[in-house]
């Protein structure tokens, strides 16, 4: 048997959306698992020198926790990936291996793991449910804190933009830098703004420019990476809309007809994706 799955990029938090707002786009890594081939891990593209060929990679952990979940064990394999995904910079591609491999330990299986269950094993590993919905369902997808995800299509207008630093971060490091409690005030601003947020996003692209400010995390995080918090605030001082991507570094930016998003220079990466509106893919050839 030979399963092939496509994840999407996903941008998490969306400005105001924190924990909850999540965009699928078409920027994908493929994982290939065949079971008639000699067993061994192999990498291709962004960090192909770096990831782990023994196994303990996330993709081939993911496998794994659906096996010991049904009590099954997995048959041996070879597993490609190829990778499209910038790690460590705020893109979903942790999410991304983890759904790409609970994917593919269930139908390896034979177990039927569906859309909900893929979701819940990646939150497991994850920790957080907005990158992993949206990897999953594709489109716009919001994250309830219970477990539940409502996806829906964005305006066909929308044009993102993904500003990729050669700077790092963890989300694991830059989470700690945020406190464990805030003025009811600022809740009060991200609420508003994300239900501004989801309409712009979805129907009222005008105004995704005063939509995506936040006062719960952004701004802690640019903090930790000035070069980064320095071209945002261009950005933002030039109309541009634009928020930070999932923990960061990289900044999500969306252009209009009548203006193009600036080159940041040396160091950055600009990337310009669709959004990828069908969530993860999975193809079998037996």
């Amino acid at each position: 048997m030979r399963v092939t799955v496509r994840v999407p990029a996903t941008s998490a938090n969306l400005g105001p959306g924190f924990d909850c707002f999540g965009l699928a786009l078409d920027l994908c890594n493929e994982v290939t698992v065949d079971t008639e081939a000699e067993p061994g891990v192999s990498w291709e593209g962004e960090g192909a020198d770096e990831l782990p060929t023994d196994g303990s990679d996330m993709v081939s952990r993911a496998m794994q926790r659906v096996a010991v979940e049904h009590g099954i064990s997995l048959p041996p394999s070879a597993l490609r990936g190829v990778n499209r995904i910038p790690l460590e910079r705020g893109l979903g591609s942790s999410a991304a291996a983890s759904v790409a491999g609970i994917a593919i330990g269930g139908r390896l299986l034979g177990v039927g793991v569906g859309p909900e269950e893929i979701v819940r094993f990646a939150v497991e590993a994850e920790g957080h449910p907005d990158n992993a919905a949206a990897a999953v369902h594709g489109g716009l997808t919001i994250a309830l804190p219970e477990g539940d995800v409502i996806r829906v299509d964005v305006h066909p207008d929308l044009r993102p933009v993904l500003l990729v630093p050669e700077t790092r971060s963890s989300t694991y490091l830059t989470r700690r830098t945020l406190p464990d409690e805030v003025h009811r005030s600022d809740a009060v601003f991200n609420i508003g703004h994300a239900a501004l947020a989801a309409l712009a996003l979805t129907s009222r692209p005008d105004l995704l420019g005063i939509s995506l400010d936040d006062r719960l995390h952004q701004w802690r995080r640019l903090s930790l990476v000035p070069e980064v918090r320095d071209f945002f605030e261009d950005l933002r001082a030039k109309g541009v809309p634009v928020c930070l991507s999932g923990a960061g570094p990289s900044l999500l930016a969306f252009e209009r007809d009548s203006e193009e998003v600036p080159d940041p220079g040396d160091g950055w990466r600009v990337l310009r994706p669709s959004v990828h509106s069908n969530g993860v893919e999975v193809v079998v050839e037996n």
